[in-house]
């Protein structure tokens, strides 16, 4: 191991107190035109399970470095940070956006309590902003529906259907409704037509709940297909309710269209472009755009397949999987009323769609930007998102010094990963915790040097500072969690070791322990009645097109 360095951080100096906005007045912001960004820095499990504002945004304090550069890229925007209450975590979250170069930073006094006591309303849950746009579209729309039953009772009839699982390709395969096909909710409008034997075939679109089956089923009747859609009634959940199977481990992805699906699909995008009213830009109106990037906020949201953008994207851009934006705009999006330019190759067609659910959103100016076939100066390789700031020096273990170590008995071990990931593979004897809780907890622990580390070590490499603080040895394991499995060493799984408490994530029905069955019913009830939530919220603003 290289020589440890015991990291003394000096006490920074007094930085002066950020701005308070008081409730009225973000009300008043948040009807307004103008951009604004409302961040909650709360642990996403716990803002989740206590309840937020609907308009923020999760940005958890010990992610900011990692992630506000991408969700927040301009760094002028009026920006609200939110906690629970007391302002202190508010207050830290609100120095550090300031140390990394936001200089119109504020803090909501009082938080989310004092939101609610002014008679606003607190949603609990994960991405509730659009799964609450799920159960207004059903109830707009009328999205037609089909029960877990009827439809086992049609495939067992061997009737003319198809199921089209909405939900990314990577969740399809970890489990999918025999028979069905893997197409992500952005892909249904480009891909559906050579998957149907004729314009009678019943089109049925699932996910593993709610929202992405209504969405996707929505999405073809508003792209103009002839055929009979309806979503599969709370997804996969009814489908176990019913003591139904599902396969696991399938792969199953539809293809690229064939030259006559490709044109029906083409079709799609002037009704919906006509529909929506989506504004299409060339390369000169991108070049437009990007040149205000100092006063407006700009996002450019590449909405392809992982493998088309990594094949070649334009510089700067992030992918977003259509479905996936759709379905969790506050993963990408920070700033209302930004401008999100939407990228997709020259057939429009994943753009379209996904633009016609952000402007029914209303949450920013949407606009569609589509790749020529003979594109120059693109980049290649996956996505490389924007890091702030620079991590405190600190020494570094490679993955076979740190296995010696470890034999040795000579070092502690923190993973600063997500609790989920923790349990999916950690370094053995490495125990969770939660990086805006340092240095909390560790004097429970042996009086060892600490390796810090997380998947790729660059969350553990700005913890440094905070797990030192208590005057411990500390280094970071190079490369991170993924450098140790890439070595060829062995990851212990489960929740086994825990410093902290394992709030730091939403965990959805399926990854809850105990009774799934029940769990799986608690969601429904508590995603059904989302609908008479934002009845009551006058701060929502999804629209309606005839």
């Amino acid at each position: 191991m290289a020589a440890t360095a015991v990291l003394h951080s000096p006490p920074p100096a007094a930085a002066p107190a950020p701005a308070l906005v008081q409730v009225a007045e973000l009300r008043t912001r948040l009807a307004a035109p103008a951009e604004i960004a409302v961040v909650d820095v709360r642990e996403e499990g716990v803002r989740a399970r206590d309840g937020h504002i609907l308009q923020s945004v999760p940005l958890p304090l010990g992610q900011i470095e990692l992630r506000a550069g991408a969700l927040l890229p301009r760094r002028d925007v009026p920006l609200v940070v939110v906690d629970a209450g007391d302002g202190v975590l508010a207050r830290r979250a609100a120095d550090r956006l300031a140390g990394l170069g936001y200089t119109d930073v504020s803090v909501l006094a009082g938080g989310v309590a004092a939101w609610v006591a002014a008679g606003g309303i607190a949603y609990t849950g994960s991405n509730v902003y659009s799964k609450a746009f799920g159960e207004f579209v059903e109830h707009a729309y009328g999205t037609p529906r089909l029960s877990a039953r009827a439809l086992k009772d049609k495939l067992d009839a061997g009737e003319d259907l198809v199921v089209l699982d909405g939900r990314t390709l990577q969740e399809f395969e970890t489990f999918s409704i025999p028979g069905a096909h893997a197409v992500p909710n952005a892909e249904l409008p480009y891909r559906v037509h050579d998957l149907v034997r004729s314009e009678s075939t019943l089109v049925v679109v699932n996910c593993a709940g709610r929202t992405r089956s209504i969405i996707g089923a929505q999405a073809l009747i508003n792209a103009g297909i002839p055929n009979p859609v309806a979503a599969l009634e709370n997804g996969t959940m009814a489908w176990l309710f019913e003591g139904f199977e599902l396969n696991r481990g399938v792969s199953r992805a539809a293809p690229a269209p064939g030259a006559a699906g490709l044109d029906k699909a083409r079709a799609a995008v002037a009704h919906l472009t006509q529909r929506f009213g989506i504004q299409a830009l060339d390369a000169a109106g991108l070049a437009a755009l990007e040149a205000e990037r100092a006063r407006r906020s700009l996002y450019l949201l590449d909405v392809r397949t992982r493998a088309e953008y990594e094949a070649g994207h334009l510089p700067g851009s992030l992918w977003a999987e259509g479905g996936q934006l759709v379905q969790a705009t506050d993963r990408w999006i920070g700033t209302r009323n930004a401008r999100i330019v939407l990228i997709d190759d020259a057939n429009g067609v994943r753009a379209a769609i996904t633009a016609s659910w952000l402007i029914q959103l209303g949450i920013g100016e949407i606009h569609v930007f589509t790749l020529p076939a003979d594109a120059q100066g693109l980049e290649r390789g996956p996505e490389q998102a924007p890091v702030l700031g620079t991590p405190p020096a600190a020494a570094t273990v490679s993955p076979a010094r740190l296995a010696e170590l470890l034999a040795a008995g000579a070092v502690s071990v923190l993973d600063l990963d997500t609790s989920l990931a923790y349990g999916r593979g950690h370094v053995p004897g490495a125990r969770f915790a939660v990086r805006a809780r340092l240095p909390e907890g560790l004097d429970t622990l042996p009086d060892l040097p600490l390796v810090l580390t997380s998947a790729d070590g660059r969350l553990a490499a700005f913890a440094a500072a905070e797990a030192g603080a208590t005057g411990r040895s500390v280094s970071v394991l190079e490369g991170g969690t993924q450098a140790w499995a890439a070595a060829g060493l062995p990851l212990e799984t489960g929740e086994s070791a825990l410093l902290h408490t394992a709030d730091d994530v939403w965990r959805s029905p399926y990854q809850e322990a105990g009774d799934r069955h029940a769990a799986f019913r608690r969601y429904l009830d508590w995603e059904i009645d989302l609908i008479h939530q934002i009845e009551k919220d006058d701060t929502v603003s999804f629209k309606v097109y005839a």
